[in-house]
């Protein structure tokens, strides 16, 4: 009988202290986090790296890539992931509805605040990298005027042929609030053309100016287009940051400091130049991606 006891006492530690060990693996185990991505170039290589320097950091990440941009914020909200690359500009303009603003830092405080009360949602630092709205001259003509900015553009109108995509001379954000801090644009002429043909029609000099978002790849071709310097400061920054949900957060405090590590390498040239990879060089995004990441890890 003595016997029998011993034996019980001997498995009933053995179990103990298996159960133990398979404790303490298991908090030294780290959680999976979900990361979306929108259904855009830049979206979907600024997620990839985030997740590169997560799994680096030994996460286990699900990519839940290319999410429509119109529903993208539904989803973090409704818990269906954890993270994901969003722009200051969109969530106090699309988001928030408010009003712009043109500080890029107010902007940022603007948002971390409204959506930490509206949404449980915590915005991390963001990135200087600015995928606003922005104008672009042909190489040609930036140099035969000496324009570079958008005061000099004004001045110049009259000699230029603008490229409109239609919408942008109506939106607020567009030539009207352009015209409202820097003057009336009186081009030589004006033409609407497909956005997707813009790059194509200056540098085929069939006109001299088009809009364009402030980190399309094209605008890397620093020999054909110049990309100008908003000097008066008129349209709302949107840098990017990584939105999370605080309870993911909370419970991994550390990915504040690896993401930060990341978005501190993305100015507006370095993702300019990303993007071109991809949808100039023709690459993959995530070997693009993976490429930035070796090039910036530790």
């Amino acid at each position: 009988m003595r016997k029998l006891w011993k034996k019980m006492a001997a498995a009933v530690l053995i179990m103990a202290l298996a159960g133990i060990c398979t404790a303490a693996a298991s908090d030294g185990e780290k959680g999976t986090i979900r990361i979306g991505s929108k259904d855009f170039t830049e979206n979907e290589i600024v997620a990839e790296l985030y997740a590169l320097a997560l799994e680096d950091a030994g996460y286990k990440i699900e990519r839940i890539m290319d999410i429509s941009s119109s529903v993208i914020h539904t989803s973090i909200v409704n818990n269906e992931i954890d993270l994901y690359p969003e722009y200051t500009g969109t969530g106090l303009i699309s988001i928030l509805k408010m009003d712009p603003l043109t500080d890029a830092q107010e902007v940022y405080e603007t948002v971390k605040k409204a959506y930490a009360e509206q949404y449980d949602l915590v915005w991390l630092d963001y990135a200087e990298a600015n995928d606003g709205q922005g104008l672009f001259i042909s190489r040609k003509a930036s140099d035969e005027y000496g324009i570079t900015t958008i005061s000099q553009l004004q001045e110049n109108a009259s000699k230029l042929r603008f490229a409109s995509q239609g919408e942008f001379d109506e939106r607020e954000d567009g030539l009207p609030g352009l015209e409202k801090v820097y003057g009336p644009f009186e081009w030589a002429s004006s033409r609407v053309y497909d956005n997707g043909l813009k790059y194509q029609v200056v540098e085929s000099d069939e006109a001299d100016v088009s809009p364009a978002y402030t980190t399309e790849g094209r605008l890397s071709e620093t020999d054909k287009f110049v990309l100008l310097e908003d000097d008066r400061h008129v349209w709302p920054p949107y840098n990017l940051a990584p939105v999370v949900r605080s309870d993911v957060l909370l419970e991994n405090p550390e990915i504040e400091e690896i993401l930060k590590k990341v978005n501190e390498t993305l100015d507006t040239a370095a993702i300019t130049a990303l993007n071109a990879k991809v949808d100039v060089e023709k690459e993959e995004y995530e070997d693009v991606a993976e490429e930035y990441w070796e090039s910036i890890r530790e």
